[in-house]
């Protein structure tokens, strides 16, 4: 996506603090991706995944106003972040769980606002 004027657009991404602590559910944390020129808003309320065998990854949503985002994270990439994970479907399936927060922050970079319908995260975004 290109912006008039712009050879660059620097991102931040930003993790509420206030909505960090344990009293406030999971599904209420909010990542922020925020770039120079717009604030952009993708939210994972939504803790169902599912393993999906022909792309060998695990899938999750996202959300950002109504628009609702598909994200996968491949094997490789569960086996980078965890690196004893079991070789099967419960397997990343955990390690997907245990460090869902760490996933759902690469998703938050990864995610443009209007550009498509699904993002792949690979080991290289961790």
């Amino acid at each position: 996506m290109a912006y008039p004027g712009l050879d660059e657009v620097s991102v931040f991404l930003t993790y509420l603090p206030s909505l960090a602590s344990s009293k406030v559910p999971r599904s209420s944390r909010r990542w922020h991706l925020q770039p120079d020129w717009a604030r952009t808003m993708i939210d994972f309320p939504n803790h169902s995944r599912s393993y999906d065998r022909t792309r060998r990854a695990v899938r999750f949503w996202g959300h950002d106003s109504a628009i609702e985002a598909s994200f996968y994270i491949d094997e490789g990439a569960l086996k980078h972040i965890q690196p004893g994970a079991n070789p099967n479907e419960s397997g990343f399936l955990n390690a997907f769980d245990s460090h869902r927060d760490l996933i759902c922050a690469a998703a938050a970079r990864k995610y443009v606002r209007g550009s498509r319908g699904s993002y792949d995260l690979v080991a290289g975004d961790f």
